[in-house]
C-alpha cells in the first residue's frame, strides 16, 4: 500500500529539519581563523606609534561638573555714604588711608599697622595699585581692607557715564586680578558722591564709605597738627580720613607713628569693617 500525500509531507519535512541542524551544529563548532602572524618590523629607526586618545566624554575632565563659583550678593543702591560704623563697638575705631600704594610711603604706614597689630582700610587709585601690586598683596596678608578710590581720582559728580564705570571698573579689575578677589567698598573721590555713582559702584558690589574725621593730612599741617585732629576727634564708630600717596605723605607716616599707640591706651579698638558674604 502506497503511503498517502499527507505522509510523504511529514517524511520530508523531518529530513530537512535533521539536515538544518546538522548545519548548525558543524558552524558552531568549526575552529576560528588562526590571526596572520605579524611580518618582522623593517629595518632602520621606527616611526612612534601615536598613542591613543582618550574619549574627551569619559575620561578627561568637564567644566560643567566643576563647582560653582558663588557671587557676594549685591548691596543695594544707597543715597549717602556711610558716615561712621558704630556697629563695630562701642570702643572702636576705623582708620583709612587713600591714593595709595605709594612705594615711598605705604611700606612705613604698613610697619606701624603690623606693629601694634592695627588693622586698616586702603583705598587704592588703579594708576598706583598696577605697578605696586606687592603692596595690594602685603595689605592683604596682613589682615587689610582693600578699597576702591577710581582710577585716577577724577571728581565723579561732574564725570559721564562711561568714564565713571571705567575709572571704578579697571580698578577692580586690578585689585582682583592681584588679590583673587574684588573690592567690596568704594570711595569717591572728593567724596562727590551723586546718584549716578551710587548706582554704578552697587552694581559692581560695592558699598561706598566716606569719613567722619578728615585730618587734611594732604595739606601737610605739620605732623604735631594731624595727631591732634586724631585724637581730638576720636570717639566710637569715627572713621579716620589720611593718604598715603598723592603728595609728600611723611608727616602722615609720622604722625601714626604717634596717635596710633595713643588711641590704644585710650582703649580704642581699631578695626575695619566685616567682609559681606
Amino acid at each position: 500500500m502506497l503511503p498517502s500525500r499527507r505522509t510523504l509531507l511529514r517524511i520530508t519535512g523531518c529530513l530537512a529539519a535533521a539536515a538544518a541542524v546538522r548545519v548548525l551544529t558543524a558552524e558552531d563548532t568549526v575552529a576560528p581563523a588562526t590571526a596572520p602572524r605579524a611580518a618582522p618590523p623593517a629595518a632602520g629607526p621606527q616611526a612612534a606609534v601615536p598613542p591613543v586618545r582618550a574619549s574627551a566624554y569619559r575620561l578627561e575632565p568637564m567644566t560643567a561638573y566643576t563647582p560653582p563659583r558663588y557671587h557676594t550678593a549685591l548691596p543695594p543702591v544707597r543715597t549717602r555714604p556711610f558716615l561712621s560704623m558704630p556697629q563695630l563697638g562701642e570702643r572702636s575705631m576705623v582708620l583709612t588711608f587713600d591714593d595709595g600704594p605709594d612705594p615711598r610711603y605705604t611700606p612705613g604706614i604698613l610697619k606701624t599697622l603690623r606693629e601694634h597689630d592695627v588693622r586698616a582700610v586702603f583705598f587704592l587709585c588703579g594708576e598706583m595699585a598696577t605697578d605696586n601690586r606687592d603692596l595690594l598683596r602685603e595689605m592683604r596678608d596682613d589682615g587689610h581692607v582693600v578699597g576702591n578710590h577710581t582710577w585716577t581720582h577724577p571728581q565723579l559728580n561732574k564725570t559721564p557715564s562711561a568714564q565713571i564705570r571705567s575709572e571704578i571698573g579697571r580698578t577692580s579689575e586690578v585689585i582682583e586680578q592681584t588679590l583673587g578677589e574684588p573690592p567690596q567698598w568704594f570711595r569717591a573721590p572728593y567724596g562727590a558722591w551723586n546718584r549716578n555713582v551710587f548706582e554704578i559702584q552697587a552694581e559692581m558690589g560695592m558699598e561706598p564709605l566716606a569719613w567722619t574725621v578728615d585730618t587734611l593730612d594732604w595739606t601737610t599741617p605739620g605732623t604735631p597738627t594731624i595727631i591732634s585732629r586724631v585724637l581730638e576727634g576720636a570717639a566710637p564708630g569715627v572713621v579716620v580720613l589720611s593718604h598715603d600717596a598723592g603728595g609728600d605723605r611723611s608727616q602722615s607716616v609720622a604722625a601714626l607713628r604717634s596717635y596710633l599707640p595713643e588711641l590704644l591706651k585710650q582703649g580704642y579698638e581699631l578695626k575695619v569693617p566685616p567682609r559681606r558674604r
